[in-house]
């Protein structure tokens, strides 16, 4: 089992009604080296505390933001605290090297399809067309950004995939930092059949 520390943000902003994210944290949630941070229950008012933040941060050597892609993008509460606690000074510019060297990962799932997300679906882009705002924000905080986990068609896939998914995450998060260091491809794309 790994020493090293990990911080997972979860944001969701209805996590009770989730099919996937909720069974995404269950399968990791018992990981004594896992620190399950959900900001919605954490914050449901939106007034975030930056230091208690910045110390959860610290602490991780890996930083996972779970969440479910909406517009393109990441749930409101998660781009507050993003606004909120990434303070110019600590976790970037001038003196900002708080987040330096940790490793940033993102574990998402999508309502659309993979076939959605390509140059002739709904989306008319691959879904790596949508990331430069998040490897952006890792790369300015002097993070390593690893290659995402996704599940595409959280909403239609069949159990069996849910299951594996699930069981997949499990194993990546015992395993860290391990395959981090073999990887260049995403991690997951787990795709519907």
């Amino acid at each position: 089992m790994t020493s090293k520390s990990i911080l997972l943000i979860c944001a969701h902003p209805a996590l009770h009604r989730s099919r996937v994210n909720r069974r995404m944290l269950s399968a990791v949630s018992d990981l004594p080296h896992v620190h399950v941070h959900d900001l919605y229950e954490t914050y449901p008012d939106f007034h975030i505390n930056l230091r208690h933040e910045q110390a959860l941060l610290e602490a991780a050597d890996l930083v996972i933001f779970q969440h479910p892609i909406q517009w393109y993008s990441m749930p409101a509460l998660l781009k507050e605290w993003m606004d909120v606690v990434l303070e110019y000074g600590w976790a970037y510019g001038k003196d900002g090297t708080a987040l330096q060297g940790k490793d940033y990962w993102l574990a998402a799932t999508t309502g659309g399809s993979l076939n959605d997300y390509s140059s002739g679906g709904t989306h008319r882009h691959a879904f790596d067309a949508f990331l430069p705002p998040m490897e952006q924000t890792a790369n300015l905080c002097g993070m390593n950004w690893l290659p995402p986990f996704i599940l595409f068609g959280a909403l239609q896939v069949d159990e069996a995939i849910v299951q594996a998914h699930c069981h997949r995450y499990r194993n990546l998060l015992q395993s860290y930092p391990d395959w981090t260091a073999s990887t260049s491809t995403p991690m997951s794309e787990i795709k519907e059949s």
